[in-house]
């Protein structure tokens, strides 16, 4: 624990969570102290949720919560297992084996150990046997900074996931498999294994705390919030969990294009109406009159630039133009690389965002020569092809990084477009310090378009809030 006890060390833990990218204000800080005084502080996972409970606002942030929890707040340094169970494992004394032969003796013993406390089910125990396991099989190569503990060597030489048909043997107790009581089981042998490699992993971190530093761990062991990894980056995996963020983006954008008319509901003057209402006042039309205006959905033109360099914020954006569709009444979105197309069609409601990507890749007419990014033939190709689809109702959404590959901009056929349209923006997936490096025309394309930096979900958000 750092100096100034326990407050100073809960004070590192809440500024590491707020560095991690999880919004942690003075009022939650001050409810993290007041739990320190409602829970138990020996017992940890009261702690850990207590915590928990005051520090967060989404689900989607516990997962870096914990890392961080279990490095701040790391298993106490009581014997791992019980006295009887230390004895099993002690290693063997020099009888002539080789170090092979002793370290699969060890793992075997290990091994029939990890067998008997999924079938228990204490989370606690399985904790501390995972402490012993990383102790006596974890161990790599020594650091710089001393020994390097890793985790895939503990489950390589377990092979927890080899014990499925055991364990689920001992749960249904001899019982024959199908039915619900098979699925219950199995789903149960799921998340113990998983308890178990997260237990791993877990003590893995504890332990290269202690040699290099919590601080240092944390920069590499936490992952970036999903609404805080840069599109120009993001994995599959992160590309899922971006999946959920698209329609309450949607429905704020949609709101916030379509504010302006809601704001103006009175119509054109309805001068019959005002003349006879001013005859009460001598004829002065002291109210007046308006007919009704009609609010309709916005309509909407996307323009999305697929090529490699930005194709995962492509991904994204063509996600977020599949949700924009259930709000405005109009949404035509066109994809682009050296040349454009109307990819619409490849958005019908209910249609896999992934499947569509795919077909655009396969099917859309959006290369025409080497299929390097030409912004200025591509912008020219939409202006004669769909010249009527930017019109006084309709907002205009161009997303892509601005880089020309040394190409004309079409920096003319842009500014008609938005001088055209009701509102343009452009959203751009590189940080504003590179535009205008190297073949970026963003810093020119920002004289005719209001440009966003927009690297990630939460900075999608922001723009959307501060429309």
């Amino acid at each position: 624990m750092v100096d100034g006890g326990l407050p100073a060390h809960l004070d590192g833990f809440v500024r590491a969570v707020r560095e991690a990218g999880i919004p942690v204000g003075i009022s939650a800080a001050v409810d993290a102290a007041q739990v320190l005084t409602a829970v138990d502080l020996l017992d940890r996972e009261q702690l850990r949720h207590g915590l928990a409970a005051v520090l967060l606002q989404r689900a989607a942030q516990r997962p870096t919560y914990d890392v961080l929890f279990d490095l701040w707040w790391p298993l106490s340094d009581r014997p791992s297992l019980p006295a009887e169970d230390d004895a099993d494992t002690e290693a063997t004394p020099d009888d002539g084996t080789t170090d092979a032969e002793r370290h699969a003796a060890l793992a075997a013993q290990l091994r029939e150990e990890l067998l008997r406390r999924l079938l228990d089910g204490d989370e606690e125990a399985l904790r501390r046997f995972a402490r012993t396991a990383v102790d006596q099989l974890g161990q790599g190569q020594p650091s710089a900074s001393g020994q390097s503990f890793f985790s895939y060597r503990v489950l390589r030489a377990l092979s927890p996931d080899t014990l499925v048909s055991q364990l689920l043997d001992g749960l249904l107790g001899g019982a024959d498999r199908g039915g619900l009581a098979e699925q219950v089981a199995r789903q149960t042998v799921r998340e113990r294994l998983a308890a178990f490699r997260a237990a791993v992993e877990a003590e893995v971190r504890r332990r290269s705390a202690a040699e290099r530093g919590r601080d240092r761990v944390a920069r590499t062991a936490v992952k970036p919030l999903a609404d805080q990894v840069d599109f120009l980056r993001a994995q599959s995996a992160d590309l899922a969990e971006l999946r959920r963020s698209v329609a309450p983006l949607a429905r704020r954008l949609a709101a916030r294009l379509s504010a302006k008319r809601r704001m103006g509901r009175e119509g054109r003057l309805d001068f019959r109406r005002t003349v006879r209402a001013s005859l009460a006042t001598g004829g002065v039309p002291v109210v007046t009159h308006h007919k009704p205006r009609t609010v309709h959905k916005p309509e909407l033109v996307v323009l999305c630039d697929i090529s490699g360099s930005v194709a995962g914020f492509s991904h994204f954006t063509l996600m977020l133009t599949q949700a924009l569709r259930e709000h405005f009444s109009g949404v035509r979105a066109f994809a682009f690389v050296d040349s454009t197309d109307e990819v619409t069609r490849f958005f019908a409601p209910g249609a896999d965002v992934a499947d569509a990507v795919q077909r655009i890749g396969r099917e859309a007419e959006v290369v025409t020569f080497d299929g390097h990014s030409d912004y200025g033939n591509a912008l020219g190709v939409f202006a004669e092809k769909w010249a009527t689809a930017v019109g006084p109702k309709t907002s205009l959404l161009v997303l892509g990084d601005g880089r020309t590959n040394y190409r004309q901009p079409g920096l003319p056929v842009l500014a008609d477009l938005v001088r055209r349209a009701r509102s343009a923006y452009w959203l751009n997936p590189e940080p504003a310090r590179l535009w205008g490096s190297g073949d970026s025309a963003a810093d020119r394309y920002a004289e005719v378009i209001p440009m966003v930096e927009v690297r990630n979900a939460a900075q999608l958000a922001e723009f959307v809030t501060t429309l």
